[in-house]
């Protein structure tokens, strides 16, 4: 349990700037809006699987279980592409363009990417995708500068 006890030796983010942290939550209830939920947790998946971010990893497969996910894609998100009978087209497109934001320093988001996106999702659909996204990568942030442990989960609901 020494990563417990590191983690409590950190920053509390939500009662340090509780107006910063309401803003994240409003973003992330923002940018769930019209998206399957099934989607949503899956891009959560991935993300925090880029991110390394075992807290926020552990919480949404969790998530997804209690939403009914399968096992076997729980499994397979990393590895999506070797598995593709396993997700939609408009899951893989959201999968790709999770991945090309997540690490948009590694060369952008790809016109193909975006392309095969923007065919998936009409406007408003792929702006909250996007944005998902972008909370996702926030709330990964967070957990990892502030030291969050996996199974931790903090949420009263």
């Amino acid at each position: 349990m020494a990563a417990a006890e590191a983690a409590r030796t950190r920053l509390d983010f939500a009662k340090a700037a509780p107006k910063v942290f309401r803003a994240i939550i409003g973003l992330d209830a923002a940018a769930r809006q019209g998206i399957d939920p099934a989607l949503v947790e899956l891009i959560q998946i991935r993300a925090s699987h880029l991110n390394h971010c075992a807290y926020c990893l552990h919480m949404h497969t969790n998530d997804a279980r209690k939403a009914g996910e399968s096992e076997d894609r729980l499994h397979l998100v990393a590895v999506w592409r070797e598995a593709r009978h396993f997700f939609t087209p408009k899951e893989q497109a959201a999968l790709a363009l999770t991945e090309a934001v997540t690490l948009v320093a590694d060369g952008g988001v790809p016109d193909a990417v975006y392309a095969e996106a923007a065919a998936q999702f009409d406007e408003q659909e792929l702006a909250h995708v996007l944005a998902l996204i972008l909370t996702i990568n926030t709330w990964n942030r967070v957990a990892l500068a502030t030291g969050k442990v996996a199974g931790t989960d903090e949420r009263t609901g």
